[in-house]
């Protein structure tokens, strides 16, 4: 008899009937009024988000998604009564360093398969041999292909435990942790934890604003004086944020349930929740077409409507109900453990080193380059993987 906590191979099948209910809902989307300014001060505009739905409805292709997810070595266990579903590609290199990556909200595990090549096959992608990894990575529990928890409790910490037993049940005796979003929060909380055999952390979307600043910038305060230009830059570029562009996390943390009975009915809606984010987090000057294409948006929002998973991963944002921001509310003083940090010119606020170097005592990488946004392993694969050997690299001495 098989045990729970085996590890069993997962294929991908979508039955065509939930395929054709979705065509069935685009093509009866009750459509509201154009919006009455000329840009996207009041959301996503009208004709933007009409061309995208429409074109899911009678262009876009799933099933091609659907055999490149199958292409794959996907994988289901058992971790703490919950179904977690993973992705784990062995590099053909020796001694690739295991490498556990963790996506975020709007994103998934489609956001990350762009790197998957470039990481398990660096030679092919101008890296060297002994850049090599082995690449895991899970859909968070209520993300995907995941079980979706029926009960509270898990939250980053319960993942980030999670993913050890994960790289465990795999052989790994050694490993890292890199994140972005979500993903960077549970790899703070693996920084945290310091579980035996974890190396180092990366993170793309790091909490680096002291504590007295994110309240601050949360209440709604002005800068205060003494910040360097690109501190005062990064207060200014959150406080647009939570000021303008959070209300998306506010309703999530505090009204999961109720965002989720529109976004699990309508794909519509749910296209347009989560073209509003593609918008303003890729490097693309609030254009998403010029860093992802349509075929690749179409891709993640799929998988939220073919999972149904619109509330079950809003639910993450209530379990945390932190500001991921900020250094002290995610305890980066805590993490002893080596972390790398790459500052993309695209996200959300643009961590300055001096926060940085203040949040992670044990820093050993930083580098700021000039594209890509939120999305880096999706928008810029191969700068993406650049910077994750780059990072790693002095993490793999004694293996």
């Amino acid at each position: 008899m098989a045990n729970k906590t085996d590890i069993r191979s997962y294929r991908v099948d979508v039955p065509e009937s939930d395929l054709a209910d979705l065509r069935r809902r685009i093509a009866a989307t009750r459509w509201p009024d154009k919006e009455t300014v000329g840009d996207q001060s009041q959301g996503v505009q009208l004709a933007k988000i009409q061309a995208l739905v429409r074109y899911w409805g009678d262009g876009y292709d799933w099933r091609q998604t659907e055999a490149n997810l199958n292409s794959l070595p996907q994988f289901m266990t058992e971790i703490d009564g919950l179904d977690i579903h993973f992705i784990h590609v062995r590099s053909e290199h020796p001694n690739a360093l295991p490498l556990i990556i963790t996506h975020g909200w709007p994103g998934s595990i489609i956001e990350l398969l762009k790197v998957i090549g470039p990481l398990t096959d660096p030679t092919a992608h101008g890296g060297r041999a002994e850049d090599a990894f082995d690449v895991v990575i899970p859909s968070m529990p209520g993300y995907g292909f995941s079980q979706r928890p029926g009960s509270t409790g898990w939250d980053p910490d319960h993942i980030a435990r999670a993913w050890h037993e994960l790289m465990g049940r795999l052989g790994y005796e050694r490993y890292v942790s890199q994140g972005g979003d979500w993903g960077s929060v549970v790899a703070d909380a693996m920084g945290r934890q310091a579980p035996a055999g974890l190396l180092g952390i990366h993170v793309s979307m790091p909490a680096t604003v002291p504590g007295d600043l994110a309240t601050a910038i949360q209440v709604g305060e002005p800068a205060p004086a003494g910040l360097s230009g690109k501190e005062k830059a990064a207060f200014e570029r959150l406080s647009t944020f939570f000021g303008k562009n959070g209300a998306y996390g506010v309703l999530m943390q505090t009204r999961p349930q109720t965002v989720g009975y529109a976004l699990t009915d309508s794909p519509a809606g749910l296209a347009a929740w989560m073209y509003d984010k593609f918008a303003q987090w890729t490097y693309s000057g609030g254009e998403p077409e010029r860093s992802l294409t349509k075929d690749e948006m179409l891709d993640d929002i799929s998988l939220y409507w073919l999972t149904n998973s619109a509330v079950s991963s809003a639910q993450l944002y209530w379990e945390n109900n932190n500001n991921n921001f900020s250094s002290a509310a995610q305890k980066t003083d805590e993490i002893s453990l080596p972390v790398a940090v790459t500052v993309f010119p695209g996200e959300i606020y643009q961590a300055p080193k001096s926060w940085t170097e203040q949040s992670y005592r044990n820093l050993v990488y930083f580098n700021e380059v000039d594209k890509g946004g939120h999305f880096a392993a999706w928008e810029e694969p191969e700068l993406f993987a650049k910077e994750i050997r780059a990072a790693f690299a002095p993490l793999r001495q004694g293996m």
